[in-house]
């Protein structure tokens, strides 16, 4: 019997013979049962490395680190000036600026990494991804200066990273690889003359590319030439070599990769597959484990061809092989990287293994201690990276500003979050614009699906344009919910781009009333000081509100009737009851409508009393997230403090007033 659960989950599963704890943000993590122990404890007699430097800034720098702490290993950040209040920088034991903010001046900066190498005697370095992760120079100098490289040796980081030399050692090992050419072309000619013998579609690709860049597609001969161009140019300024490959387009693929752990003897594991589908501009926005799409027959198959890639090049460290799988299940070698992916959480969750520690304790020279009959897939793990973009732009365009809010989901039940930011961050120009990894954790997909669906209702983040509107309407999507995907899905579910939740009859009119019952209680609390009436001569017993409420390009009447504590509201000739302690403090309310529990949040309320909020993900022109509850096309009552005769009227019906404005005199 094995059961897993995440830290956080309520209730403790009976009978299992073990419960481990992998600590991580904020204490959720994920909680495995089995007859086996897949425990990520730190064992402090096994010794490791006194002190460690991380190469990275950001989530995955605090991802580091607070292995690190577990392990009882001091931890030293490196960071650019405009780092130097960053996350990372204040959790590290000692923090060291390698220069101005650039790439290419400071996480880039092998020079100036290796002086505050030496300069704090840090003992080994983790590179996380990106930056100098791959890059085996940096390797080869750690190496000769006796400093340790969390990762694989500089031979493995230079085979599995020319796509050339990777394609031909798979192919060696017995790996499936797309049909293509295995050399390099030399010119647009003669990648005409390839694509033809291939036959169309065919992928232009740039040799020693990743993340996108420096990749075509060619449908003909005369896009197989700007394809050349474009891809060279690009691989060129990205990667400093031109040099590109051409093989076979699989048609609507799907993107699902093997994550493999292998020791510096001779062994090495597959811990299942994560599907990464769902990309734009090819890469990744939500990942999960393990795949809907996979049986075990297939699953074992791919793993068993990653390991054995794995071996053919000495891997040791954790590292990932990637493969684009047909609807037949036919798969095929895309690439193998040689570092710790962004989208390790996944893994983790369904695993219970803490890949860093796996990547240190590799490093440090311990046997694996697991076989590959430990491995298991307990629940379902998914992960959505929320980025600091526009989606309404090209599905996520930067957009850069200060958090002027920013509250995580954790106090939700089986989430984890991996951030390197808080509440008055930056995210600037000059870095990757993502805000978390947000990952849920559940039984099935289904749980796992739910709870990250209330995961990023109830996640705040202000300051800077989000993609949690296309998150949450990715996972709430039939051919998602499905299972019916393909690295073509947000292309073809939205053709003309990203718009927004459309809202059902149903949906437009939960938000209606919770806007209105929002704006009356609004209204309610204005009319109070300290708990007393601020005009206690003529008490108000106001109980019905006639309201114009704006929505999208739509105005509607409603009306809205206290009852208790409770709403009774009236649109479309249909009403609902809405409750909620409406915290007006909160960013968040959780509002029960007819009882369907929602959660909105309380965006902005101007001085006129417009309200701006935010109900799943619902939004109009302009990809502004908002309801406004128009108070000037309120019926308002004006209570006279005393009795007296009316003098005079100064204003008529349809008058438009303002603050000050003399509207009718008492005698």
């Amino acid at each position: 019997m094995a059961a897993a659960l995440c830290w956080g989950a309520v209730g403790s599963p009976r009978g299992l013979r073990a419960l481990m704890r992998c600590e991580m943000q904020c204490a959720r993590w994920c909680l495995i049962t089995s007859r086996k122990l897949y425990s990520s404890l730190y064992d402090p007699n096994e010794k490791t490395f006194e002190k460690l430097l991380i190469a990275n800034r950001g989530e995955i720098a605090c991802r580091v680190i607070k292995t690190c702490k577990k392990m009882g290993i001091k931890t030293v950040a490196i960071h650019s000036d405009v780092d130097a209040n960053a996350v990372h920088v204040k959790m590290a034991d000692e923090a060291v600026c390698v220069g101005p903010a650039p790439t290419s001046k400071s996480y880039l900066n092998m020079d100036a990494i290796m002086e505050v190498i030496k300069k704090t005697r840090a003992q080994a370095v983790h590179p996380g991804y990106g930056f100098l992760s791959e890059n085996k120079e940096f390797a080869r100098r750690l190496a000769s200066e006796g400093v340790t490289f969390i990762g694989p040796d500089t031979h493995a980081i230079q085979a599995m990273g020319d796509k050339i030399e990777s394609k031909l050692l798979a192919k060696n090992a017995k790996v499936n690889t797309i049909p293509g050419f295995d050399g390099v072309v030399k010119d647009a000619d003669e990648a005409v003359r390839i694509a033809r013998e291939i036959g169309y579609p065919v992928m232009i690709k740039a040799s020693a590319g990743g993340g996108g860049k420096g990749m075509r597609i060619a449908w003909d001969d005369e896009e197989t030439r700007e394809g050349f161009r474009f891809s060279s140019q690009e691989a060129a300024s990205s990667f400093g070599d031109d040099r590109l490959l051409i093989e076979k387009f699989i048609d609507n693929p799907r993107h699902i990769e093997i994550q493999v752990l292998a020791d510096k003897h001779g062994n090495a594991l597959w811990l299942n597959e994560r599907e990464c589908s769902i990309q734009r501009r090819n890469q990744k926005v939500v990942e999960e484990a393990p795949s809907t799409f996979l049986d075990p027959e297939t699953r074992r198959a791919m793993g068993e061809q990653a390991v054995a890639l794995a071996k053919a090049v000495k891997y040791s460290s954790a590292g990932t092989v990637e493969f684009l799988v047909d609807s037949s299940k036919n798969f095929y070698f895309l690439e193998m990287n040689t570092r710790l992916q962004v989208e390790h959480p996944v893994t983790e969750c369904i695993t219970g293994l803490d890949l860093v520690q796996e990547m240190i304790r590799v490093a440090k020279g311990y046997p694996l201690r697991h076989k590959q009959a430990d491995i298991p897939i307990n629940g379902w793990a998914v992960e959505c990276r929320v980025y600091a973009e526009d989606p309404y732009k090209s599905f996520g365009l930067p957009s850069i500003g200060k958090l002027s809010q920013y509250q995580e989901p954790l106090h939700l039940p089986s989430v984890r979050v991996d951030s390197g930011i808080q509440q008055g961050s930056d995210i600037s120009i000059y870095y990757d614009p993502m805000i978390s990894k947000l990952i849920t954790y559940g039984s099935n997909r289904a749980e796992a699906l739910k709870r990250m669906e209330e995961a990023l209702d109830n996640y705040v983040i202000r300051g800077v344009a989000h993609n949690i509107s296309l998150l949450r309407e990715v996972i709430i999507h039939p051919r998602f919910v499905q299972g019916d995907i393909s690295t073509k899905f947000l292309p073809e579910v939205y053709p003309d781009g990203f718009k927004g939740h459309k809202l059902t009859d149903l949906e437009r009119r939960e938000l209606l009333a919770t806007a209105a019952s929002l704006y009356v209680t609004e209204q309610l609390r204005s009319q109070r000081f300290l708990g007393t009436q601020r005009i206690p001569i003529a008490k108000s017993k106001r109980s019905r509100w006639e309201l114009s409420v704006r929505l999208g390009d739509g105005v509607y009447p409603v009306a809205v009737s206290k009852e208790s504590s409770s709403f009774s509201v009236e649109v479309d000739g249909m009403k609902l009851n809405v409750t909620s302690e409406w915290n007006l403090a909160s960013p968040l309310l959780s509002v029960t409508i007819d009882g369907t529990q929602r959660t909105i949040q309380r965006l902005s309320r101007n001085a006129s009393g417009d309200t701006s909020i935010q109900f799943l993900g619902t939004v109009v022109s302009e990809g502004q997230e908002i309801c406004v509850i128009e108070a000037m096309k309120m019926q308002n009552s004006m209570i006279a403090a005393k009795t007296g005769k009316v003098k005079a009227v100064h204003c008529k019906a349809g008058d438009t007033v303002g603050e000050g404005d003399l509207l009718v005199e008492l005698e």
